[in-house]
């Protein structure tokens, strides 16, 4: 089957990935299209083109949606490399990639069965079958958009996130910019990380993250990480907290138990549902979320989906 994208002079990966039935492509493309600059990422109405890191060099990410499947392709700049590009391994592992980020590897037929006649949560997942929770490229992406958005306005965060990309990043032939490593952040200075916005607590935080992933005594892409390690490890991180561990496993491996009972919109939503007088406390809102694992975190996306709809409810009254 010829390739639904044009040709580069780059390396080159393709895959195809068979959708199911129910999914929910407009959660997926609404994650993405947060910044409406399109410094890093453009977003159609069928497609995602994501500038990313991919073996230390430039990358363009496609996936183009049609006949309920995803065509996914990689252009990585460098001139092209058979090696790279004719590699069975090089085309599993842009698979795994997409696959995580369009969240296929969670069990979501497992959790909806098992929910779906309960008393409170059974409502939610019947109005939206098939809801997954989308992950950002990379653990480091995840982890790092965590710590930008900590106790600001998601708008704040967007714009934080941009400068740094572009203050950090490189900037791929497409005309994208590619989301900084560890590495590069760690290139910055401090001066330069707080010129795109972060705080002082923010730049020391990121200065320990990168310190550690840099000298190895962390590492965020081994193979058959341990989430709950992981996040103990984390949170050894001065200005890292359960919060940000939970939201940057769920978005970084699709860790589905992370308790996310911190997140505002969570408490807000389950103020809705148990049509609660006042808003949950943390404490309340983590033992009624212990009673779901290991689903914590997409009881918390399904939190988030009734935000949403009472959001867009309220503005068009």
């Amino acid at each position: 089957m010829p390739s639904p994208f044009p040709a580069v002079a780059g390396t080159l990966l393709h895959c195809r990935i068979e959708l199911p039935a129910n999914y929910r492509l407009a959660d997926f493309l609404a994650f993405h299209r947060r910044d409406s600059q399109d410094v890093a990422e453009r977003v159609t109405s069928d497609s995602l083109t994501k500038g990313l890191r991919w073996e230390n060099s430039a990358a363009c990410l496609h996936i183009r949606f049609k006949d309920k499947a995803a065509e996914v392709q990689l252009d990585i700049d460098g001139g092209g490399n058979p090696a790279v590009s004719e590699s069975p391994l090089s085309t599993t592992l842009l698979e795994h990639r997409a696959r995580l980020m369009l969240g296929l590897t969670q069990p979501v037929e497992e959790f909806e069965q098992q929910y779906r006649g309960h008393c409170q949560l059974g409502a939610l997942i019947r109005s939206v079958p098939g809801l997954r929770i989308p992950l950002a490229a990379s653990p480091f992406e995840a982890l790092s958009w965590a710590i930008i958005g900590q106790q600001i306005s998601v708008q704040a965060a967007v714009s934080i996130r941009r400068r740094l990309i572009q203050a950090a990043g490189q900037q791929h032939s497409s005309g994208l910019w590619c989301y900084p490593d560890a590495r590069q952040t760690s290139n910055l200075s401090d001066a330069g990380l707080g010129a795109a916005g972060l705080s002082a607590a923010k730049v020391r935080t990121f200065r320990a993250l990168c310190e550690a992933l840099e000298s190895g005594l962390l590492q965020l892409d081994a193979k058959g990480c341990n989430a709950e390690q992981l996040g103990a490890q984390l949170l050894q991180i001065k200005g890292i907290g359960p919060w940000t561990v939970n939201y940057a496993l769920m978005r970084g491996f699709g860790w589905p138990d992370g308790s996310l009972h911190g997140d505002v919109a969570v408490r807000r939503s389950l103020q809705a549902l148990l049509a609660m007088a006042d808003k949950p406390t943390e404490r309340q809102t983590q033992d009624w979320l212990a009673d779901f694992s290991p689903w914590r975190a997409l009881v918390a996306a399904h939190l988030w989906a009734l935000d949403a709809r009472v959001a867009t409810d309220l503005a068009g009254r």
